[in-house]
């Protein structure tokens, strides 16, 4: 009887990239609802992927996420600021654009 020969390892997974837009909320903010909305609509318009931190609940490391307390919602696109507390959705728009 040949010998089978055994199927090759599959090669791993690649890791997702790190999304580009992050929003930072906490939970009963009003301007959080509106700022999701915003990145929601600009990241889908540049097809990047984005994620939602809650300041008050999520842990991030090498980040205090309390510096964020007074400042929600705050987004960040490739890790520069790009607004907070009122998010300027033009302003995100040219941030994904570069």
């Amino acid at each position: 009887m040949p010998d089978a020969a055994l199927p090759e390892p599959a090669a791993p997974e690649p890791a997702a990239p790190e999304p580009r837009v992050v929003l930072y909320s906490r939970l009963g903010c009003h301007l959080c609802v509106a700022a999701r909305e915003v990145v929601v609509h600009e990241a889908a318009r540049a097809g990047v992927a984005w994620r939602e931190v809650d300041v008050d609940r999520d842990v991030v490391p090498g980040r205090d996420l309390a510096e964020y307390g007074e400042l929600v919602p705050v987004v960040e696109v490739d890790g520069v600021r790009q607004g907070y507390w009122q998010i300027d959705a033009a302003r995100v728009r040219r941030a994904l654009a570069r």
